[in-house]
């Protein structure tokens, strides 16, 4: 066994410092375009709240946001999350509604094989929403089948002189809590009665900067994340709001790692499905992991640092490569289930890998146990999601 994971260690070794790229780079962009990322398609008014829930919902801030949004149609942008290059979500901002005329039609073409969720942004106190709904009515009519959810947002304008935001969040059941302003409660229910028609998802937030002066900044984020798993597979989505289950690696460096970390986990899933693609795939896009945490950490990823982290952690994690293999030859499910086991295990090693590189930036190295923990738990984590996302 010893003898197994060296040799798997020394193949994950290869990938990172003499990668060998011939067919690797057509082979991951052939499995990105086949990966089931969910895409937000974001309608509303400009100034409703679109950047404030992508910040809410992925934990970047605006400056980023609106950096990464890329044109995709004459009118609207999308942006990838955590990049491009290993998306996990992505985002479809439609612009200009209700203030020039719009015709979806040539967003329907743009994402009519994409789209997973459609996203209503509307301002509480905005009565004057006549061409967002109708637009939404259109789409349902083309695609029915897509699920809709009507975030209402900016709450706090709609609360009388120095009021908080109310606790717990009433906004879950019909009639309201009595506790919710009455113009407040008319507006909300009034802005519910334009979609009667559709079958929606009603979700009031309030996303405000620390400057504002409300707590919490992130108020009905829950209930939006919530409401999103009900109607959406719940495997991604767990991953990304599993920070909580490793709450000793959020650091800095940690969070900024995390989406990095499902992106490429949930490549590796397409990977590790493809009959007879073998280890070099797999191994190509974890070292592509291993590079791109450490330039989160600030650090350059040398031999030694490898070397000293796969000593660390020992020689069994590096076996489990080649138990991914095997399970390719179980019948029926071989594929599906060592995607599964890959994307987990690349989910895994990246997390351990993050405590290693947090030790370095201290100066106090982890030892074995605490690697293998992290690892150990971070695998089985992802791997009942990921399992999760595929069934």
């Amino acid at each position: 066994m010893n003898i197994i994971g060296s040799w798997t260690w020394k193949g994950l070794g290869d990938a990172l410092f003499s990668p060998k790229a011939t067919g690797i780079e057509s082979k991951i962009n052939e499995v990105k375009q086949r990966l089931p990322i969910p895409v937000f398609w974001l309608l509303g008014k400009t100034q409703a709240g679109k950047t404030s829930l992508i910040r809410a919902l992925t934990g970047s801030d605006a400056a980023e946001i609106g950096n990464g949004f890329q044109a995709c149609t004459k009118r609207s942008r999308f942006y990838d999350f955590p990049s491009s290059s290993h998306p996990m979500m992505r985002f479809l901002d439609t612009r200009g509604l209700g203030e020039t005329a719009y015709n979806p039609g040539e967003d329907l073409v743009w994402c009519a094989n994409q789209a997973h969720l459609l996203v209503v942004v509307l301002r509480a106190l905005d009565m004057n929403q006549a061409e967002v709904v109708d637009t939404v009515l259109t789409i349902h009519q083309q695609h029915p089948d897509w699920p809709i959810i009507v975030v209402q947002t900016a709450l706090h304008e709609g609360y009388a002189g120095d009021a908080e935001h109310i606790q717990p969040y009433p906004y879950q059941q019909i009639p309201f809590s009595p506790q919710v302003p009455h113009a407040l409660a008319q507006v909300l229910l009034h802005q519910r009665d334009w979609f009667k028609s559709v079958p929606v998802h009603f979700v009031p937030v309030d996303f405000t900067l620390p400057e504002d002066g409300f707590e919490p900044v992130d108020y009905g984020l829950d209930a939006l994340w919530n409401t999103i798993e009900s109607v959406l597979p719940a495997g991604v989505i767990g991953l990304l709001r599993g920070t909580e289950q490793h709450k000793e690696l959020l650091d800095f460096h940690a969070q900024q790692a995390h989406p990095h970390l499902i992106g490429y986990a949930v490549l590796n899933v397409g990977m590790g499905a493809i009959p007879l693609a073998g280890l070099p795939l797999v191994l190509a896009v974890q070292a592509k992991l291993f590079h791109s945490i450490a330039s989160i950490y600030g650090l350059e990823l040398t031999r030694r640092l490898y070397a000293e982290f796969t000593s660390l952690i020992g020689v069994s994690v590096g076996a489990g490569l080649l138990g991914r293999e095997l399970l390719k030859f179980v019948p029926v499910y071989g594929s599906a289930v060592a995607g599964v086991y890959s994307g987990a295990m690349t989910y895994a090693l990246g997390k351990a890998f993050c405590v290693y590189l947090h030790g370095v930036k201290r100066g106090a190295l982890p030892n074995h146990a605490t690697l293998k923990q992290a690892y150990d738990e971070a695998f089985a984590h992802a791997r009942q999601l990921l399992k999760n996302k595929e069934t």
